[in-house]
């Protein structure tokens, strides 16, 4: 079995394999190009970012600079939009709904790493996947871990660490990120005057 195959599968693999090292040296290249794009050239940046991305929507907008591994693992709605210093590793797929919004400094990290020090020291990686709902909106600083899943509509707080999964329809936030409530018909109306 290819270590690309085993990457994906959720199994072992080693990052140092040659066809892995040029698929990220090829996707870091255009990010490089990407984040060296004026901010006027808005077309150039979108054509651009679907050679990086696996699948987008019509309307998204990655503000520079952004940078992620493999970038055919990464999918992302309509309505998508990240603030500054986006960072997504993506070995395993990464997968966000629609109109999902994301703070400035934000990272999603499908990689990780053995607990096993002689193990991790040879360089193995295992890789688990992240999918976000539709409608979900992160604050700023906000980093989540390999095989979460965050459910439609719900608001995560800035600054927050998600180890575990997220339902559909909550604030959370933390570190480790928690569910602090429920979404209500009262918040529709918070900022109603």
């Amino acid at each position: 079995m290819e270590e690309r195959e085993k990457m994906l599968n959720g199994e072992r693999y080693n990052p140092a394999d040659k066809t892995l090292l040029k698929d990220r040296e090829y996707a870091k290249t255009l990010c490089y190009k990407y984040n060296n794009l004026p901010p006027s050239e808005s077309k150039k940046r979108k054509e651009l970012l679907k050679k990086i991305l696996s699948k987008t929507g019509e309307t998204f907008l990655i503000e520079q600079p952004f940078q992620c591994d493999y970038g055919c693992n990464i999918e992302i709605g309509e309505n998508f939009y990240a603030n500054h210093g986006l960072i997504i590793l993506d070995p395993a797929k990464v997968k966000f709904g629609n109109n999902v919004f994301i703070g400035p400094n934000c990272g999603f990290y499908t990689p990780e790493h053995p607990l096993d020090a002689e193990s991790r020291i040879k360089g193995y990686e295992y890789a688990f996947p992240i999918n976000i709902g539709n409608n979900v909106w992160f604050g700023g600083n906000v980093v989540v871990l390999s095989g979460v899943t965050i459910g439609d509509n719900s608001v995560i707080g800035a600054g927050s660490v998600i180890t575990k999964d997220i339902p559909a329809n909550v604030i959370a936030a933390g570190n480790p990120c928690k569910v602090i409530r429920e979404i209500t018909e009262k918040d529709k109306f918070r900022f109603d005057k």
